[in-house]
Parts: C-alpha cells; structure tokens; sequence
C-alpha cells in the first residue's frame, strides 16, 4: 500500500539512490520520503521535479493495466520524514516538499544551516578558506532556515529508550497519516472508457 524512499545525503550517488527506492514503486498509493540524518548536497530540485510530475493521460494498450503521462508520475499520497539532524540540502527539500504542496512534514524541528558556500577561495598554498557565500530567501520576503530550521506540520519525536528498543514513532505516525489518507481519497487509475465504434456505417 504505502512504501519508503530513503535519502541519507544529496550527492551524485544518493541520486541513484534516489532512483533505486523511487522508480520501483511510483505507482503505490503512498509514498515516505526520509530525509532523517540527511547531511545535505544539492540535487533537491532534481528530486523535488521528479515528485511535481502529474499524469494527464493514460495510455491503454489491449492487455495489462493503464499506464500515464507524465511516465512515471506519483499519482499517490506523499509525506517526508524530517529530524533535528536534517541538514543543508536534505533543509531545502524540506523547505521545497512543502511549499510546493507535495504534502505534510512528520518529525522534529531541522539543523538549520542554509547558507551555502563553495570550495573556490583557494589560497597560494592549496589550502581553502570558507565563507559564507548564498543565504536563501522566499517570496514572501522572509530568509529561509539559516538559524532555525525547517518545523515539522505534525511533530513526533522519537524518544531515546523507545528508539533504542526498535521503536520508530516518526515512521509509525507517516504510515499512518498515509492510510488516513488513502481512506479519505483512494485516487484509483480511472478506468477506461468504452472502444469507441470505428466500423464503417454502411455495415453497421
């Protein structure tokens, strides 16, 4: 019914990552995206792109099931799982799942550090010094995250012993915010309309 996408950074290899958890599974009634522990990159945007895909037709071949346009596109319920060691790029995912209404954050309050800089201050004797280069802000005219971080929409904390002994509470209350969903809004692969009569009117 429902599965789990899991991210634990964002470089070029956690793209095929990406690309391992997400393609099997695109066409489940629910999806997870774990963020937790993600210790950031800069591939948000191409994640990010891939989850706005919507179908807006659907191919019907004469056996098996439907399939649609745009291939591909998750046409069920997400949520993201965020955590206090969410950081960097994992933030602006965060930032971006939500503002571009993918759906809700389950978990705690994010890193808060979003003040990107690159690795091109290069001095004389090939050391490196960094500064703090791009803050980042919203329309809204508000900077974003740097110092705070990204708040969950349903907080859940998962608490030491519980975790200890197994315990996933963040996980726990996704899947079940997912199924809640799904009740409410099932979003079944419509079905096809009759074959239209192609037959010519003289033998009609």
């Amino acid at each position: 019914m429902d599965t789990t996408a899991l991210l634990q950074a964002m470089g070029g290899g956690n793209y095929s990552e990406w690309a391992r958890n997400f393609y099997p599974v695109f066409n489940r009634k629910g999806l997870i995206i774990d963020v937790r522990h993600n210790r950031g990159g800069n591939i948000d945007s191409w994640i990010l792109e891939k989850l706005m895909r919507r179908p807006w037709f659907y191919w019907e071949s004469r056996v098996g099931e439907p399939t649609w346009n745009m291939q591909y596109a998750f046409r069920g319920h997400m949520v993201a799982l965020i955590d206090e060691r969410t950081a960097s790029d994992g933030e602006a995912f965060a930032e971006g799942f939500r503002r571009l209404g993918l759906g809700q954050l389950i978990g705690t309050r994010t890193w808060g550090g979003e003040i990107w800089l690159t690795s091109s201050n290069v001095l004389v004797d090939r050391g490196i010094v960094t500064a703090a280069e791009f803050g980042v802000y919203g329309p809204e005219g508000e900077w974003l995250i740097e110092g705070h971080g990204v708040e969950p929409d349903i907080e859940v904390d998962n608490l030491p012993h519980a975790t200890f002994n197994g315990a996933d509470a963040q996980l726990e209350a996704a899947v079940a915010h997912l199924r809640r969903l799904i009740a409410q809004d099932p979003r079944p692969v419509p079905p096809a309309p009759e074959y239209p009569d192609k037959s010519s009117p003289d033998n009609r």
